[in-house]
């Protein structure tokens, strides 16, 4: 498969077309319209820093994908009701939750070019809004009335925490296994993804072998996404963006790159990272001097080759479903997930 066309995709139009979000976007829109009526309504409280200060998160320029997974993944088993609706915006919190926590743990200053909530609000109040999120999300669950919906998600969300903890403990671990590191980013990331798309077919009372499917389709697509985000925090790709370079570097995360470079390396290249990474004793030229060593390795490409593993599991996922505009749709998601690196 292209890594720039989807496997259902064919002619000379597919071939020179970038994959990208606008025709998902197109055909949610209506119902994304709708989710985010529903998240300012719900953001609202009498205590006026809560919808401050979770309106700017929300409104950062996030792609909402995990909400959009929930429409499509309805849209794609045919439901025709209006639970996907307040579902999506509890999914969009449970993102947002997290974002504000991760910020706060990371004491990152910037998400997307703009200033972080605890940034602008600090620490304490970045924390208390993302309680105040969750809170509503479980909310959002109960009115809808489905114990299974509830389970789903509020499992997602108790793995999520999980992954979150797990990854504080590998952070400056440089002995960190590939497969750890796996382990994280399926809780942290992979999970959301999969349990916004299982839902979807879960609210249409479709068969359990459909739910399997999409639940498997948002994990693998979960899994490429994170391996990918991990890939362009050390990539040319993202300084041509404008975005900033080396932040995992930075903050001592062991993401699959380094843990490749490091078991490439020898004595004195691992004696490099366990410097920077496990005793956080970096100087200047370092990043550049990691970026040189993943290149030598190979390491990107390496990482960007596991991404398109889990892509083409996430493209075998959809089998099951008819080729609808639904599913080519969430196809060229699962491209664009990939492309971005290029």
């Amino acid at each position: 498969m292209s890594v720039t066309a989807s496997a259902s995709q064919s002619g000379p139009e597919a071939a020179d077309r970038r994959p990208s979000f606008d025709a998902l976007r197109a055909l949610v829109a209506d119902d994304m319209a709708k989710v985010n009526e529903t998240i300012i309504r719900e953001m609202h409280s009498p205590v006026a820093l809560i919808p401050q200060l979770a309106g700017h998160i929300v409104a950062s320029g996030g792609k909402r994908l995990r909400p959009m997974l929930t429409l499509a993944a309805a849209g794609l088993v045919g439901y025709e009701g209006s639970r996907h609706i307040d579902l999506a915006a509890c999914v969009e919190f449970i993102h947002t939750a997290t974002l504000l926590h991760d910020d706060v743990v990371d004491e990152s200053n910037l998400r997307r070019g703009k200033d972080t909530a605890n940034a602008v609000w600090g620490n304490q109040a970045s924390v208390l809004v993302g309680d105040f999120l969750f809170s509503r999300a479980f909310q959002l669950m109960v009115a809808d009335g489905s114990l299974k919906v509830l389970k789903i998600l509020s499992d997602a969300s108790a793995v999520i925490a999980e992954g979150e903890v797990h990854q504080l403990v590998t952070t400056n671990d440089i002995e960190t296994t590939e497969a750890a590191y796996l382990q994280v980013i399926e809780s942290k990331t992979a999970v959301l993804f999969a349990a916004a798309s299982q839902i979807g077919a879960v609210v249409a009372e479709r068969p359990e072998s459909e739910e399997r499917a999409l639940e498997s389709f948002g994990r693998n697509l979960g899994v490429a996404f994170q391996l990918v985000d991990d890939v362009l925090d050390y990539s040319a790709q993202q300084e041509a963006l404008g975005k900033t370079v080396g932040d995992d570097f930075r903050e001592g995360k062991m993401t699959l790159p380094v843990i490749l470079a490091y078991a490439a390396g020898d004595a004195e290249e691992r004696a490099f990272w366990s410097r920077v990474i496990g005793d956080m004793e970096q100087d200047e030229g370092d990043l550049a001097f990691a970026q040189a060593l993943m290149a030598k390795h190979g390491t990107l490409a390496k990482s960007l080759n596991r991404a398109r593993d889990y892509a083409e599991a996430a493209h075998r996922d959809l089998d099951l479903f008819a080729p609808t505009a639904h599913r080519r749709a969430m196809e060229e998601v699962i491209d664009f997930c990939v492309d971005r690196a290029y």
